[in-house]
């Protein structure tokens, strides 16, 4: 069993819990130590998980060990990875029981894969990569460092996605089209053409 903080106390962080748990009811991998938060809201939510905040994330310089980032903002996981690869903790990956991996793909340090989420065949996938509840990445698709894809997001085959976007609630993005880096696709969205580094996109198509 190895010993593992999540970072973030939040909704996103809890429901990183969720991932450990059903991991290790399948097979005893993970120590939870608890969570670290600078600024911990509604404790009682953590409570009734029976888990405890350690203290700041800070406490992590000291105390080095293994961790997940449970922050569901894309910005935000990339500044707390360069800060935590620095005090020299580990990044581990989380898959789901329930999620599906298929064969040839790669996989960066810190993904999270949720329950239902799908991985199919040659998929790249950066550091600290989140695929929320249902998400999808079809063949042949490159996702970059620190992106999110939120619950029920589609990728189609051949796509790629730059560092730090987030795609909102089951938004799709058609085959071979390019969602650049710092760009945000909102909930229901379809991509049909490429979105440029930096853009916040809507609509049906999206624009």
């Amino acid at each position: 069993m190895r010993e593992l903080v999540i970072v973030g106390a939040g909704g996103h962080g809890r429901e990183t819990l969720d991932i450990v748990e059903a991991v290790n009811a399948v097979e005893p991998t993970w120590t939870f130590l608890g969570f670290v938060d600078d600024g911990p809201e509604a404790p009682e939510r953590i409570e009734r998980r029976g888990a405890a905040v350690l203290g700041p994330i800070e406490r992590l310089a000291d105390h080095p060990t293994s961790y997940a980032l449970g922050i569901g903002a894309s910005e935000t996981r990339a500044g707390l990875d360069d800060q935590l690869t620095a005090w020299g903790a580990e990044a581990v990956s989380l898959i789901h029981p329930r999620a599906s991996l298929g064969a040839d793909n790669r996989l960066g340090p810190g993904v999270l894969l949720a329950a239902g989420a799908r991985v199919t065949t040659n998929v790249t996938l950066g550091r600290h990569v989140h695929l929320n509840v249902n998400a999808v990445v079809s063949h042949d698709c490159v996702v970059g460092d620190h992106a999110t894809l939120s619950p029920g997001v589609h990728l189609n085959g051949e796509v790629t996605i730059g560092d730090r976007a987030f795609l909102g609630t089951g938004a799709i993005v058609l085959p071979g089209c390019r969602v650049g880096h710092d760009a945000l696709v909102g909930a229901g969205a379809v991509v049909t053409t490429d979105v440029a580094a930096g853009a916040c996109v809507k609509g049906v198509p999206a624009r």
